[in-house]
């Protein structure tokens, strides 16, 4: 996953996934415009091992958070920098792109697809939504929890190969969880943080009383 080699840095003409817009507004009598970009929505879900007391997260190599380590420096004075430095550990998430589909049909499609874990809809408890790059993007993201077994891990997960998805599944000790939040060096989403910082509020208070 972290050997990246041959990396290069040029401008997106075309993508299925954003397109960069400019919109012209008045506020307060004051002509102004803001560039932003159209994307997708998405899901992300938060799940829950209670076989072996740990949440489920994703680990993967993610080309912009490298490219922007590089910044706009010339190519031939940027740094070579070791893939790892855009590896982020992340919840299972998806982009809403699959018109007929649920969010929650999404997010049990991801979990599959992405960690192995067969889930149905109605396991599915939604957290919460909110607005996300709202400087940049204000897509929506939907965020699920559920818990899951062993036993409902039936496949190896990975994501798609044919999508070019590399994914390795991290299992998070629920002991080690809130040092892992609260650690600046591991590199992580903001949802992450957000998640763990739920689950212990709302769900391991119930957990201590079983």
């Amino acid at each position: 996953m972290e050997r990246i080699e041959g990396v290069t840095v040029g401008l997106c003409s075309r993508s299925p996934y954003l397109r960069p817009l400019t919109l012209h507004y008045h506020q307060d009598g004051v002509q102004k415009s803001w560039d932003f970009i159209k994307t997708h929505d998405s899901v992300t879900i938060l799940m829950f091992n209670s076989s072996r007391r740990s949440l489920v997260l994703v680990k993967q190599f993610r080309p912009g958070s490298l490219a922007a380590v590089n910044g706009d420096q010339p190519q031939e004075l940027q740094p070579a920098l070791s893939g790892s430095v855009g590896v982020m550990m992340e919840l299972c998430a998806g982009i809403v792109d699959q018109p007929g589909l649920s969010l929650e049909e999404i997010a049990c499609k991801e979990a599959w697809e992405e960690c192995g874990y067969r889930l149905d809809p109605t396991d599915l408890r939604q957290i919460a939504t909110y607005m996300s790059g709202v400087g940049l993007t204000s897509s929506r993201q939907t965020m699920f929890y559920a818990e899951v077994t062993d036993a409902q891990r039936s496949g190896p997960g990975g994501g798609l190969a044919e999508e070019g998805e590399l994914i390795e599944v991290v299992h998070l000790n629920l002991d080690d969880a809130q040092a892992f939040a609260d650690n600046p060096n591991i590199p992580k989403t903001l949802g992450v943080i957000f998640a763990i910082s739920w689950f212990f509020s709302q769900v391991v208070p119930h957990l201590s009383l079983q």
